[in-house]
């Protein structure tokens, strides 16, 4: 007698099914499909299938160094987020119950804030005129303003504020499995504290600093505000490129060809470090 399979869970689920069908999926579908028409300059869109805008792509050094910039100014920022997350999330799962939710909601602060108004705030801090220029020349570290707003630096100083909270999340639910009992047992072996966090720690934190790495990264190199604020027209990264193709070119082929070529790097990358890290970490720690 074969048994009847709950049809419930499927009912019950459908409703979000369809919501990202119709909200996610479809528009991805058609922002690709859209990728292989053509635009002739002042013409309409032409429907025939063709890869000449990923020919212009992959041919013109002008996309190839945005490409380029994109995903160094997102390496760059999950270092950054990588170097400052790690130790506050440990920092996090040491500290009492009472000062732990204290230090959550600072942690989360950036992300309660609209991404506008906390990148506007960084165009003030970082402007010639602004805090930082006037703070580092009050203490006498620079004779003169330095270039902050419309550099690379300022760029990756702040999406890492917007971004670090996405990297201590993802390390702290890691260590909300830890066992603070083999920690205190490797020590009373005689274990130096770097050997305790080297082989203790560490291996039991490698997911959630992996998970915290690829959410940094893809978010980074997708990210559209803070570029267009901070780095404004001077460094184009490949978001503002999209929305120039889209709203001031009116290239909708390009624009689509771009995002598309955007989700696919993104999404290698993703899978193949996340397979990479994955093998050394069993090589390492087995």
């Amino acid at each position: 007698m074969t048994r009847e399979r709950n049809s419930i869970p499927y009912w019950l689920s459908a409703p979000g099914a369809l919501t990202v069908l119709a909200l996610v999926a479809v528009p991805l579908v058609m922002t690709f499909t859209l990728s292989f028409y053509s635009q002739p300059p002042g013409g309409a869109i032409d429907s025939t299938l063709t890869l000449q805008n990923y020919g212009h792509i992959v041919g013109d050094d002008y996309y190839i160094e945005i490409f380029a910039r994109t995903f160094l100014m997102a390496a760059l920022v999950t270092g950054v987020c990588l170097l400052i997350g790690v130790p506050e999330a440990y920092v996090l799962t040491r500290l009492t119950a009472g000062w732990r939710a204290i230090s959550i909601v600072i942690v989360l602060g950036p992300l309660l804030v609209s991404v506008v108004v906390r990148t506007l705030g960084w165009a003030i801090l970082l402007g010639r005129d602004g805090v930082i220029n006037k703070a580092l020349m009050a203490v006498g570290l620079l004779n003169q303003p330095v270039q902050l707003m419309y550099s690379y630096t300022g760029l990756v100083i702040a999406l890492s504020h917007v971004l670090v909270p996405y990297m201590v999340l993802s390390v702290w639910a890691s260590l909300q499995k830890l066992d603070f009992a083999t920690e205190q047992a490797a020590e009373s072996l005689g274990a130096s504290s770097l050997t305790v966090l080297r082989r203790i720690v560490l291996p039991q934190v490698i997911p959630g600093v992996l998970s915290g790495c690829l959410i940094v990264f893809a978010l980074a190199a997708g990210a559209f505000a803070t570029p267009a604020i901070i780095a404004g027209r001077r460094l184009k990264v490949v978001s503002t490129t999209i929305y120039d193709e889209f709203l001031n070119y009116l290239n909708w082929p390009m624009g689509a060809a771009l995002a598309a070529t955007l989700m696919v790097i993104v999404l290698a990358i993703s899978l193949l470090a996340n397979r990479y890290i994955e093998r050394r970490y069993k090589q390492v720690f087995s």
